[in-house]
């Protein structure tokens, strides 16, 4: 079993910034690609940013340049730094694991983190 913390959400004026992280533990052989998504109300979940093991990093167009993923792998960690926030960033932010164990990849995610972006 894998459980993933998330932490760092919160509210947020406009022009700021937060730091989101997610780790995970458990039973794992190695954890492949880490990204994040957002949900914001009346709204589907889509994908903000993922990376890669080796590093390769994709980001949705409407926050590439202001949003960085990062990743810990020694300490299983994911990281979304969240700059120049909008109003528009404001949803509930979940991060997504590939878990790689002895059996096969499985994916989880975490419990969800709230950004508010207001004035």
């Amino acid at each position: 079993q894998v459980q993933l913390v998330e932490s760092g959400g919160g509210l947020v004026q406009p022009g700021g910034s937060l730091r989101l992280s997610c780790a995970a533990s458990g039973s794992m052989l190695t954890i492949n690609a880490m990204g994040w998504y957002r949900q914001a109300p009346g709204k589907q979940r889509e994908l903000v940013a993922v990376i890669t093991k080796r590093g390769r990093k994709n980001y949705a167009d409407s926050v590439e340049g202001r949003f960085t993923i990062s990743r810990d792998n020694a300490k299983n960690t994911v990281y979304l730094q969240m700059n120049s926030l909008k109003p528009e960033d404001t949803a509930v932010y979940y991060c997504n694991v590939a878990v790689v164990t002895s059996l096969s990849e499985y994916d989880y995610w975490g419990q969800g983190t709230q950004v508010t972006v207001s004035s």
